[in-house]
């Protein structure tokens, strides 16, 4: 550890898949405090739990070189996101933050969404595979209406619901910076969905949105569908594993025969037939832009898209 404390060449160090655990964290927090050089640091998978997220906290209070942090997997749970966030507020140089799979919740996610209020360094956060729920959510939108530096915001399999996805939809309405927003598995509906569309009739910035693997039936294609005809921005839509059918296929056909930037659409894995394949391929025909459309269908439909 003194070596990373006074070593004045190495860049990146890779920690992954140890047993570092708190007190090893204390070690490398100190020396962090005095170290100029280092910029990636990869700690992901070592048990450091919410006291070793506290000793790295302290030290991007004071560290100015670090741009990469990565911690999933380490248990850090609510009390070390609070840590993480009390240094974000701080903090002005780290640009990436990984914290997948580390069981936390809303009040962690409350501690991370007042940081990004604050923040106008960070422009990745990783949140996949946590506990948030829709009040974590609610934080997190809040501060998309505030924040102007985070470019990515990664959700997957949390458990936002359609409240979540609303107070996101409402954070996208006014943020400008957001270009990418993964949702996936967080169990939303139809009435998440239209939040979504109807945000992305107001959104600018936005550019790939996934919210696969929910429970997004015809109804919530046809206001995405809707959304499509006014959108002049986004050009990567995720919806496979969700309930869409010929009504919302036919929905969101319409909306390529008028929408001119959606380059990738992903349909896999719904319940799209003959009827759904027959509205995409006719909404082809019009679109101007090549449009990647990956469809779990029977093989005697696919005439349509030949």
């Amino acid at each position: 550890m003194f070596r990373t404390r006074y070593d004045v060449t190495l860049t990146t160090l890779n920690l992954r898949y140890n047993q570092i655990r708190h007190v090893g964290a204390q070690f490398l927090g100190d020396a962090l405090q005095h170290n100029t050089t280092l910029t990636t640091l990869h700690l992901s998978q070592n048990q450091i739990g919410r006291t070793g997220a506290r000793f790295l906290g302290n030290a991007l209070q004071h560290n100015t070189t670090l741009t990469t942090l990565h911690l999933s997997q380490n248990q850090i749970e609510d009390v070390g996101a609070q840590s993480l966030g009390d240094a974000l507020q701080h903090n002005t140089t780290l640009i990436t933050l990984t914290l997948a799979a580390n069981e936390i919740g809303d009040v962690g996610a409350q501690h991370l969404g007042h940081a990004l209020q604050h923040n106008t360094a960070l422009t990745t956060l990783r949140l996949m595979v946590n506990q948030i729920r829709d009040v974590g959510a609610q934080h997190l939108g809040d501060a998309l209406q505030h924040n102007t530096a985070l470019i990515t915001l990664s959700l997957w399999m949390n458990k936002i619901g359609d409240v979540g996805a609303q107070s996101l939809a409402n954070g996208l309405r006014h943020n400008t910076t957001l270009t990418a927003l993964s949702l996936s598995k967080n169990r939303i509906g139809d009435a998440g969905a239209q939040s979504m569309g109807n945000a992305l009739q107001h959104n600018t910035t936005l550019t790939a949105l996934e919210i696969e693997y929910n429970k997004i039936g015809n109804v919530g294609a046809q206001h995405l569908g809707d959304a499509l005809q006014h959108n002049t921005i986004l050009t990567i839509l995720n919806l496979r594993n969700n309930l869409i059918g010929d009504v919302g296929a036919q929905a969101l056909g319409d909306a390529l025969q008028h929408n001119t930037t959606l380059t990738i659409l992903d349909l896999e894995y719904n319940q799209i037939g003959s009827v759904g394949a027959k509205a995409l391929a006719d909404g082809l025909r019009h679109n101007t832009v090549i449009v990647i459309l990956s469809m779990f269908i029977p093989c005697l439909y696919l005439r349509y898209l030949i």
